[in-house]
């Protein structure tokens, strides 16, 4: 299973303010990030173990001796984007000062090189003591990002600086941090993978080479991205993608079903499928003996791209693909934009997929066609690259 790319760990150390991290939890969830929560062993005292399990959806490790098969503080702090520690006690930034790595959260802050955003939260004697801002300075100049901590009540009477800020505050603050990956956030992009199959019978069928690594590419760059992702994949062996939603389909006319019902609630379809452009007429269900399979009847497939473009609203963009098989730049330039017109598309992905090439390959090359003319060569680069790369135009295009 594949994470989704805005893979967040909060740590959680020991203060009596770390149940307010329950709320920053879900505050998170709904920016689209997935929660990772990692509680120092002081922070179980306030919130237990099944509370970070159920809120997170997903497992908790509290200390360095579990799972130790998968070396979660290296695993973990690779696949993390980002590291928010909430919060962050005198003790932990002394910790983190003195680069300490004594528990599994210290072991993956050190190991990491995402990142990383403090939340210090503590009584205001012990965030102006001297030792606590040279600390705060020093992990500053290392390049640590600091939420300073609001005024207001504290543990008992007391009410000065040092309080756990509100989670709309902290929020704000990571997506200002941040905010130059989460630029499709709030949109709902559709996106197809893979090659559909038209039955012959229930043994054969008719296909094509596609992988669907492409569009898993694009799904998983749009999700780090912020955007809320439906992937329809037709007939791929590649992981799921998790924190986005999958649709599976075999064929063409399936996946037109699932795009009908989807598309007019999406701010954008990127159509990277290979789909067949026609299907078996005379299908048996009954498995066809060699000595009978004379004649396989075809008939066209309904043109998904044309029939979802007659229905698209003001605002919707369609991104298309093709692939061609010549090698000459100007007939692929022109094979791309007359489909790009026929089938009414915003952006197109041209590419040549003659002699094996491109198709179940980690990378690609073509061009970029957009309905303005304008033409973006693509070296051979790899699928992640394009896929911001046409991202990039699909956000100028969204505006």
């Amino acid at each position: 299973m594949f994470p989704r790319g805005r893979k967040l760990i909060l740590g959680v150390a020991g203060g009596i303010s770390a149940y307010k991290s329950c709320d920053l939890l879900r505050r998170l969830q709904d920016e689209g990030f997935i929660v990772d929560v990692i509680p120092t062993a002081a922070s179980l005292n306030f919130v237990g173990k099944a509370t970070w399990q159920a809120l997170s959806g997903r497992k908790v490790i509290t200390d360095l001796w579990s799972d130790v098969e998968t070396v979660p503080h290296i695993s973990m702090a690779k696949e993390s984007d980002l590291i928010v520690i909430a919060p962050t006690t005198a003790d932990l930034l002394a910790k983190l000062a003195s680069g300490l790595a004594d528990d599994l959260l210290t072991n993956i802050v050190l190991a990491s090189t995402a990142p990383k955003i403090l939340v210090p939260a503590m009584h205001p004697e012990m965030w102006l003591n001297p030792a606590t801002v040279a600390n705060v300075k020093l992990l500053q100049e290392r390049g640590f990002f600091i939420i300073t901590p609001d005024e207001g009540r504290m543990t008992g009477s007391d009410i000065g600086i040092g309080r756990y800020p509100e989670s709309s505050r902290i929020i704000s603050e990571i997506n200002l941090h941040v905010m130059s990956s989460a630029d499709l956030k709030g949109k709902k992009i559709l996106i197809t993978a893979g090659g559909t199959r038209e039955p012959i019978d229930p043994i054969r069928f008719i296909g094509n080479r596609s992988s669907g690594k492409q569009g898993f590419a694009l799904a998983m760059a749009a999700a780090s991205r912020g955007a809320q992702v439906h992937l329809v994949s037709a007939n791929t062996d590649l992981p799921i993608i998790e924190g986005i939603t999958t649709t599976y389909v075999e064929t063409a006319e399936q996946m037109a079903s699932v795009l009908q019902i989807e598309f007019p609630h999406s701010d954008a379809l990127i159509m990277s499928a290979a789909v067949a452009d026609a299907r078996v007429a005379n299908y048996s269900d009954q498995k066809i003996r060699k000595e009978s399979l004379n004649q396989v009847d075809l008939e066209k497939n309904p043109d998904i791209l044309k029939t979802l473009s007659g229905i698209k609203k003001v605002g919707q963009i369609i991104v298309g693909f093709a692939a061609e098989t010549s090698a000459d730049i100007t007939t692929l330039e022109q094979s791309g934009h007359e489909k790009l017109l026929s089938k009414s598309l915003d952006l197109i992905y041209v590419n040549n997929v003659s002699g094996g090439a491109i198709f179940g390959s980690d990378q690609t090359q073509g061009l970029i066609i957009d309905n303005q003319k304008k033409v973006i060569q693509v070296p051979e680069i790899s699928k992640d690259t394009l896929s911001d790369i046409l991202l990039d135009q699909l956000v100028s295009k969204l505006g």
